[in-house]
């Protein structure tokens, strides 16, 4: 097994260093991701092409078996701050490496679930962080189709946010005026007007329709405000 890793050695001024094991599609186009905000990633994969492909794009890339113990020991994986098992197809690879980072004390743990058993398993181990990629943008584009939103995130079991246009019903009324909390339960994060930069929200912003507004909340309170510009 090849071992050309070298980032913990020439962590560059506190990047954090994060080992992306499973270089499919999701994996790579996170692992390019985390690459572009700075970060020191380090590519696991068992697959030599699917390494190949990635050589030039990460930090690091090597082809091992994330199943081996020794292997991850090898290539340093516990004094890595954070590592994402991307590995979709092979559930008991996915299992067995998510119990191996546990284990080695990697302090944040994520893994990609294909399904709500595979889900259930992981958070059984101990995985901090459960990621259902497919149903979540499943969920974030239906919202986009529908009409409901601009865009839709969600942050928590019941706490969503997402972008909507301001309603001609807004037309000249100020933030405070409009008192979103009391009337519709959720907050204006943010508002944005035609050809201009995203604005922190203030009690005297004034709207005008079709601004973009940014709002968090429940979910059942945000989806029934975006209904409003309907």
């Amino acid at each position: 097994m090849p071992n050309r890793l070298k980032i913990r050695g020439s962590k560059k001024h506190g990047a954090s260093t994060i080992a992306v094991i499973g270089l499919g599609r999701f994996g790579t186009s996170l692992a390019l991701e985390l690459v572009k905000g700075g970060r020191e990633v380090l590519g696991i994969d068992s697959d030599e092409k699917l390494v190949q492909a990635n050589a030039e794009a990460l930090t690091q890339v090597v082809q091992a078996d994330s199943t081996d113990e020794a292997a991850l020991r090898e290539l340093g994986i516990p004094e890595f701050d954070s590592a994402v098992v991307a590995i979709g197809t092979d559930l008991e690879a996915s299992i067995l490496t998510a119990s191996l980072l546990l284990q080695l004390g990697v302090p944040q743990v994520w893994a990609k679930a294909t399904s709500a058993s595979h889900g259930r398993i992981l958070e059984q181990l101990g995985v901090h962080h459960v990621i259902f990629p497919e149903k979540d943008m499943g969920q974030r584009v239906a919202h986009m189709v529908s009409g409901e939103s601009l865009d839709y995130i969600q942050l928590d079991e019941d706490f969503v946010m997402a972008k909507t246009e301001a309603p001609d019903s807004f037309e000249g009324k100020t933030l405070s005026e409009m008192k979103f909390r009391s009337n519709h339960g959720v907050t204006v994060v943010a508002t944005r007007k035609k050809g201009e930069s995203y604005m922190p929200s203030f009690p005297e912003t004034v709207l005008n329709a079709g601004d973009v507004m940014i709002v968090a909340g429940r979910t059942k309170k945000v989806e029934e405000f975006c209904r409003m510009g309907w």
